[in-house]
């Protein structure tokens, strides 16, 4: 019987536990970098590390990532959970290194802003997030490591969306492509002009 080219392909261990690694590395840089704020500085405090351009300004936020939508903790506990899971979901689609890395960042800079608000003060689910670096000459808004990976993850999220690359590594042709298919197609003699099989996308 012919293959079908539907059928799923195997789960990529390696790209499974890329994505694994960099979820671990950015939740692991997040909880050090809090911890050693809360249990080195007093809230509220403020050190200039290269003068006023950047601090280290500990804040309580009970927000979004950096200091949004203060007062609605509980949402983006929800959120923030519906995201893991989702992430875990389709984590077994990917076939794409750089799909892995993307959502390792986001899986684990979602991580780090989740565990606060579950196990911090004031209660489970409307922890507050701890929040401490500071460039006050450039953003109004105090941030943490998460927020910086979550924000670079929907970056590479946007650039993998313009270049065309897929959750399971085909990369949708350029214009340039199609117009070459095309005239492939017609020279060929075919009515249809539909990429063939082999051609329709390009494996990342």
């Amino acid at each position: 019987m012919a293959p079908n080219d539907n059928t799923p392909t195997k789960v990529s261990a390696r790209l499974l536990a890329a994505l694994a690694f960099v979820a671990v590395g950015v939740y692991a840089a997040d909880q050090t970098s809090k911890h050693l704020v809360t249990t080195t500085m007093a809230e509220g405090e403020t050190i200039d590390v290269i003068g006023t351009f950047f601090q280290l300004h500990f804040v309580k936020n009970p927000g979004a990532a950096f200091s949004l939508a203060s007062g609605s903790t509980w949402i983006f506990s929800l959120a923030a959970a519906a995201v893991v899971v989702a992430i875990i979901v389709f984590a077994r689609r990917i076939r794409s290194r750089a799909w892995a890395v993307m959502l390792g960042m986001l899986l684990g800079g979602t991580l780090g802003n989740l565990t606060d608000r579950l196990l911090r003060e004031p209660s489970f689910g409307m922890g507050h997030v701890i929040d401490f670096l500071y460039f006050p000459d450039l953003l109004p808004a105090i941030f943490n490591v998460a927020d910086i990976f979550i924000v670079s993850s929907m970056g590479l999220l946007l650039l993998l969306t313009l270049l065309g690359v897929n959750l399971d590594g085909t990369r949708v042709p350029s214009k340039r492509r199609r117009r070459e298919l095309d005239r492939e197609a017609e020279a060929s003699g075919r009515t249809d002009t539909a990429p063939p099989a082999g051609h329709a996308t390009e494996r990342s």
